[in-house]
């Protein structure tokens, strides 16, 4: 890219903060809206939320992703290096960039919902604040093994999508619309597994606010949502560097 590192990385920050505020934040705010009298929920559920996470990258990377490809995750960084569609030697800082701004997005989302009428920070993490787990803290009480596979596998379905529609052979113009309409399939599978990670960043920011907010379960957990995701992203570079092999890449006319 010709663009200067200093503007990339201000566009990972503005695309990872719209991301985390924008995806947990319909989880933490609207999800679950019980009404006063009957009980019944009122909130976006699962689809909703599932929703507003595609609509962020969609909007983040027709905004963004001309100035620095759109990444917004570091297991998206990991797999376009992986898949020689990006400098390894500029990982690092996208990485730490995604990093910083979805602790940032969280804190703001924190703020925002503790000055609801009656929110607490006891009850904030009581609601689990969006944080990814398995086990007890499973949304459907998936184990271990299974929010393993589901985040390795869909992890790897999101890059092989990222990565195919970015091919120079791929049809031009809509790669952000694949991309966010994957990302809402993905969470529309994999939400009551872990309530949904494919992004370590993502969930960083909400286990990081739950440990300031006295509870340590999501930091306990969190090894498995940088490491199943950078594992598929790793996957779907080695898949993709096979089944999508340009043969005439270079070849001269």
């Amino acid at each position: 890219m010709d663009t200067p590192m200093p503007r990339r990385l201000g566009a990972e920050f503005l695309g990872t903060f719209l991301l985390v505020l924008g995806g947990c934040g319909s989880a933490v705010l609207a999800a679950l809206f019980l009404d006063a009298g009957t009980g019944v929920n009122l909130g976006i559920g699962f689809t909703g939320v599932s929703l507003a996470f595609g609509l962020t990258v969609l909007a983040g990377a027709y905004a963004l992703g001309h100035i620095s490809g759109g990444h917004f995750n570091p297991a998206v960084t990991v797999g376009l290096a992986a898949a020689k569609r990006f400098a390894w030697k500029d990982a690092a800082a996208y990485i730490a960039t995604q990093v910083v701004a979805a602790i940032a997005a969280a804190a703001v989302l924190w703020v925002i919902a503790l000055n609801r009428k009656g929110a607490t920070a006891d009850s904030l993490v009581a609601g689990g604040f969006a944080s990814n787990g398995y086990g007890e803290h499973s949304p459907g009480g998936y184990a271990l093994l299974a929010g393993l596979i589901v985040e390795v596998v869909l992890t790897a379905i999101f890059l092989l999508v990222i990565i195919g529609v970015t091919d120079r052979r791929a049809p031009q113009g809509f790669a952000p619309l694949a991309i966010g309409l994957s990302l809402t399939l993905i969470h529309l599978v994999s939400i009551p597994v872990t309530n949904t990670s494919v992004n370590p960043a993502r969930s960083t920011g909400p286990a990081l606010m739950m440990l300031l907010g006295g509870e340590s379960w999501p930091m306990a957990q969190l090894w498995l949502f940088w490491a199943a995701p950078i594992a598929g992203a790793l996957l779907a570079a080695g898949i993709y560097g096979f089944i999508g092999r340009d043969e005439n890449a270079g070849a001269t006319a």
